[in-house]
């Protein structure tokens, strides 16, 4: 009974009626919003991007973030447990307590299902959804998912969430609960691409931002050091620095994207925590004039930020849609033999290992489940029709250098807007393979969610 009165505080699901306020986790502005500006009791109305506000757990913070071309970060200071005062530092070095990490961290564990991805689909999936669709979409609910940190403003987030999680583990919970987050802020993110841009730019002050919003993060891994963490470090930026130097965006990016990645490492390099650093897909990476570059650069990296124990691999395939072992290579793959992730992983795993560089993986299976689905060049990424829900989190993947699949990319958020005329337009959102019409990235798409459930392969 306690664990599940833990349960029930942390996801209060909001039904499917119209409220004067806006609901737990539930979106209270943005560029086109009509709906509530203010939220519920106990949460508070904190913007993401331009196009979209949320409702978070807590109070408002001292300093807001506004929907502005200058932001601000929060000034809520990073808490600790037990400081010194290191030599020569003006500045202190946290002990954090709490069991270590060994090991493949998802082992006899059971992964977040977070309460905002619960929220949207109980809110605003499944009222629209009815029969055999409505009650699968029920089960997606309960699946485990990562939370992605791609505002400073998310970061306060992460205390409610660790928070929960030490509550339902010190319930009694059978499996232990493991968090799963994305770190995902760089300064001039994205910057082969126009859906996801960032928050911030590396001229107007981003590298100081970055590094408080990572500093911010620590603090509260710190404060929760019982609870296990996983962390998946800046999905696509490292990518970017093998194929796309030719953009200048990229080019102009390339110093700041390797520092600050090394400097997440190194401050996130504690007991509790498990990274893995992206390392794009086997249709980006896994081509024979990639590969051997991409162990190289990772090798580098880990190197500079003194091998942290905390670096446990790399994730694959995030928010992408290959399947981890295909019968048969999709005609778009040739001549590429890494046609999918398995072989991607194989391939890459021998030449991190003798640069020592850990060769562990995950792979995020969310939307592989129809292969190769809509797609007709291995370029598409946005929104792909055809495409469903693909094989649960499991640590029982069949290959010992995979530690589990999982869930990255919660299925249902946008992957970009289909409208030519959005400032965050970009071009692969309106190929042929591409679901349309489709709102901003990270905002709810139903039709693409439907789409998922009836697809899913296992199904639900």
């Amino acid at each position: 009974m306690a664990l599940k009165n833990v349960l029930l505080a942390a996801v209060a699901i909001a039904p499917a009626a119209v409220y004067a306020q806006s609901g737990a986790w539930g979106q209270c502005g943005g560029i086109g919003w009509n709906g509530s500006k203010t939220c519920i009791s106990g949460y508070t109305c904190t913007y993401g991007n331009d196009y979209y506000s949320q409702c978070l757990p807590g109070q408002p913070q001292q300093t807001t973030q506004q929907p502005t071309s200058t932001k601000t970060t929060s000034t809520t200071k990073p808490p600790t447990t037990a400081t010194t005062t290191t030599g020569g530092n003006t500045g202190t070095t946290v002990i954090p307590t709490g069991p270590a990490v060994t090991g493949n961290p998802f082992l006899d564990k059971k992964i977040y299902a977070n309460p905002y991805y619960s929220s949207e689909i109980h809110t605003l999936a499944i009222p629209q959804m009815t029969g055999a669709a409505k009650a699968a979409a029920s089960k997606v609910a309960e699946v485990g998912t990562f939370v992605w940190l791609d505002t400073m403003a998310k970061v306060p987030s992460l205390d409610t969430y660790l928070g929960n999680i030490a509550a339902i583990n010190a319930a009694g919970a059978s499996q232990e609960v493991i968090a799963n987050f994305v770190v995902y802020d760089l300064p001039d993110r994205d910057c082969a691409a126009l859906a996801s841009n960032g928050e911030w730019s590396i001229a107007d002050g981003g590298v100081a931002k970055y590094k408080n919003y990572i500093d911010t993060i620590r603090g509260l891994i710190v404060k929760h050091s019982n609870v296990k963490i996983v962390l998946v470090i800046e999905p696509d930026s490292l990518a970017n620095m093998i194929t796309n130097m030719g953009v200048p965006k990229c080019a102009n990016a390339a110093s700041t994207y390797r520092s600050l990645t090394v400097y997440a490492m190194e401050k996130l390099n504690l007991p509790n925590v498990s990274m893995y650093l992206d390392a794009g897909h086997a249709g980006w990476l896994g081509w024979a004039a990639n590969i051997g570059p991409t162990a190289d650069m990772f090798a580098e990296l880990y190197v500079q930020a003194g091998k942290p124990k905390a670096v446990r691999g790399l994730a694959t395939n995030v928010s992408n849609y290959n399947g981890f072992s295909v019968a048969q290579c999709a005609p778009f793959t040739t001549p590429n033999a890494n046609c999918d992730e398995k072989r991607y992983v194989n391939a890459l795993a021998p030449l991190l290992t003798a640069k020592g560089f850990p060769a562990h993986f995950i792979v995020d299976t969310s939307r592989s489940g129809v292969q190769p689905g809509g797609r007709v060049a291995w370029g598409d990424w946005c929104n792909v029709s055809g495409s469903g829900f693909g094989p649960r989190p499991t640590t029982n993947t069949g290959d010992a250098l995979v530690d589990s699949f999982v869930w990255i990319k919660p299925g249902g958020e946008c992957d970009g807007t289909s409208d030519t005329s959005a400032v965050r337009y970009d071009g692969h959102c309106g190929v042929a393979s591409a679901m349309k019409p489709a709102p901003e990235a990270g905002q709810w798409f139903q039709a693409f969610f439907n789409m998922l459930v009836v697809n899913a392969n296992p199904s639900f």
